[in-house]
């Protein structure tokens, strides 16, 4: 299995640091979870995982082997992309959305071999009953899922995901993580850029801490969601208590009153 490396990486706009000098390990066998407030740089660090972004410092490793010397069908091969948006007008059915995943196959791919690997990857999204509809006439939510399956046949080592939960309800969260956790027993190496710590806290083997482009912790989540890091990166108290349902940590901000003009 393929492993991920970030080594001692940064990115600048306008001669400010979006990602400072970060240093990542995305193993095998494990589900790595990004947090961090908005702008920290989560998605510019993902970006340059994903190569989307070249490093202005440092390197990023794909199985051992720079990122610029991989050819992309071969990189499409070892490793999937959810990015955060997905724009997509055109009157696709779900089904030849999710397939677009088995094109770095295609010179190799049987149509049973396609068509098994499109029925899994709606059934793990709960989309088989949407297979024939119209991608553009989903809801948020359900495109969501869809852009999931597409990158889930793609059936790759290494799975990158920008906020796959963004605009799912609580019970396809839960499915989404549990699919991605899944997916790091099996064996892959799997990253997902979360807002919510809890669900960070309950599916992730290791979280990374982003504040301000820089690392401020990559540990086990009882280790990194530590409460005055917490408080310190967001800027908002934070306690962090035991779950009393599924035990782990449970990430509880503290309440505060609006200030509105009146």
């Amino acid at each position: 299995m393929s492993e991920l490396v970030a080594d001692r990486v940064s990115y600048h706009v306008d001669g400010r640091a979006l990602v400072d000098e970060v240093s990542l390990t995305i193993r095998p066998g494990r589900l790595h979870a990004i947090v961090g407030p908005n702008g920290a740089g989560k998605t510019t660090l993902l970006r340059l995982l994903t190569g989307d972004l070249e490093p202005d410092a440092g390197e990023v490793r794909l199985a051992g082997r720079p990122l610029g010397r991989w050819r992309p069908k071969d990189a499409a091969r070892e490793r999937a992309v959810l990015s955060q948006q997905v724009i997509l007008q055109f009157a696709f059915t779900v089904t030849q959305v999710v397939g677009m995943g088995r094109a770095p196959y295609r010179a190799i791919d049987t149509p049973t071999e396609a068509a098994h690997a499109i029925a899994e990857a709606l059934e793990a999204t709960e989309l088989t009953h949407l297979a024939a509809r119209v991608y553009p006439t989903l809801s948020g939510g359900e495109r969501r899922r869809a852009d999931l399956a597409r990158v889930l046949v793609q059936r790759t080592p290494v799975l990158l995901l920008d906020e796959p939960t963004a605009t799912l309800d609580v019970r396809h969260r839960e499915l989404v993580l549990a699919v991605a956790q899944e997916l790091a027993r099996s064996g892959c190496a799997v990253v997902a850029v979360l807002h919510d710590l809890n669900l960070a806290a309950a599916y992730a083997d290791r979280i990374t801490v982003l504040a301000e482009g820089r690392l401020r912790a990559d540990a086990a989540p009882r280790d990194a969601l530590d409460p005055e890091l917490l408080s310190d990166v967001y800027r908002h108290r934070m306690v962090v208590v035991d779950d009393p349902v599924h035990g782990g940590p449970l990430v509880v901000p503290s309440r505060r009153r609006a200030r509105v003009p009146t």
